[in-house]
């Protein structure tokens, strides 16, 4: 996570000193200049500033035009929004099994695609690449639409290319814990004029009645309010800037802790579907019990017990409830879909069997070694030393 600090909070005065903080209508145009930025940085030829990383997946299903009666595919592992922006949109949530290296096992995808499925979302999680490869292609071969939540792994490649760029479109969370962040907020990507032009509308309920909108083919709906402000759009700018040298941080500091854990004969590294592309860090287990002792060490977590990303607590889901009970995709379904703990078992196994290791872009490379020497030490854990490290730094 890049900190925000004092050069956000010069852009943050810049924006103040504008005397109007609505985007589009300041004098400075902040916000539409992060956007631009943020296009050319990812890859695609346009994207859209919002107000979190929940609204865009919303916004991506609503521009995708999935609805009542259609099936989109998502990850078992994941926060509940990856799951609730298709509900929210109409179309019904069939959540996937991961494999290994924590993201959408495409092996499962095919054996989960019915007649109703409409689109995949793959997630790439703490970091690690979803394999687009195989995701593409299924989706080429079954007519699927693609939109990739990589909420999680902003500035993130998978071989040469930034992820969210490979969907039709790509959604980004600025939460924060995430790689760039401002507290809370969001953006898409897209290469379609259309989707984009959906995009806007979805954002800005007023958007018929800007001066300069163009509409294109797409007439303007009925939608919301999710428009990000001038201040937000200025300190993204900012933190977007840092953002290579922070990731390639990740990088080094990710090659340094792994290449202690194997001299070591530490736990084994996760697989990876890029391991050129490497910034996060997990090991899996043969027993759950091997995982819940080794994440008692400093900077570990296991994944299962980060009970927000377990969808057998994602409650709304699991009883199919919405705001209002006529507006329920799963009424409209055109064929029973119900989850249980037997729905993704596997995931929920590799899960228990996972920690993540915490890599930090502000360690240097002395403290990422000290990590990983303490992480792997016999005996117990030198939390205390680890502890005092992190003070000296200032983390």
């Amino acid at each position: 996570m890049s900190k925000p600090g004092w050069r956000e909070w010069v852009a943050a005065g810049k924006a103040l000193r504008g005397g109007n903080l609505l985007r589009n209508e300041g004098p400075r145009q902040l916000t539409v200049g992060f956007e631009k930025h943020f296009a050319s940085y990812i890859g695609s030829e346009h994207a859209l500033a919002l107000t979190s990383g929940t609204v865009a997946l919303h916004a991506a299903m609503t521009a995708i035009g999935v609805g009542p009666g259609d099936e989109v595919l998502v990850p078992a592992y994941t926060w509940i929004a990856s799951a609730a922006a298709p509900a929210l949109a109409g179309a019904v949530p069939i959540l996937v099994d991961i494999d290994e290296t924590l993201t959408i096992d495409p092996a499962d995808i095919e054996r989960k695609i019915t007649p109703q499925t409409r689109a995949i979302l793959p997630v790439h999680m703490v970091n690690a690449p979803c394999n687009m490869d195989a995701i593409m292609d299924i989706a080429r071969r079954h007519n699927l639409v693609v939109v990739e939540d990589a909420c999680q792994a902003v500035g993130i490649e998978y071989k040469g290319r930034k992820l969210g760029s490979f969907g039709a479109i790509g959604a980004f969370s600025f939460n924060h814990y995430k790689n760039m962040t401002i507290g809370e907020g969001g953006a898409v990507v897209t290469n379609d004029p259309n989707l984009f032009s959906r995009l806007m509308n979805f954002h800005d309920l007023g958007i018929w009645a800007r001066d300069g909108y163009e509409a294109g083919n797409e007439p303007a709906f009925l939608a919301s309010h999710s428009r990000m402000t001038e201040v937000q759009g200025a300190m993204l700018d900012v933190q977007l800037s840092r953002l290579p040298a922070a990731v390639a941080a990740m990088k080094r500091n990710r090659r340094i802790v792994a290449d202690i854990l194997r001299e070591r004969n530490g736990p084994r590294i996760s697989p990876h579907n890029d391991p050129d592309s490497a910034a996060g860090l997990t090991v899996i287990f043969d027993t759950a019990e091997e995982a819940s002792e080794f994440a008692k060490r400093p900077a570990v977590h296991r994944i299962y017990d980060n009970s927000k990303h377990v969808y057998t607590n994602w409650d709304p889901i699991l009883n199919h409830r919405t705001a209002h009970p006529a507006m329920n995709p799963w009424a409209w379904s055109k064929r029973p879909v119900h989850y249980d703990e037997n729905t993704c078992a596997r995931t929920l196994d590799i899960m228990r069997r996972s920690c993540k290791i915490t890599i930090s872009p502000g360690w240097s490379p002395v403290l990422a070694r000290i990590l990983a020497k303490t992480l792997w030490t016999p005996g117990a854990p030198d939390s205390a030393a680890y502890r005092l490290i992190e003070r000296v730094q200032g983390r």
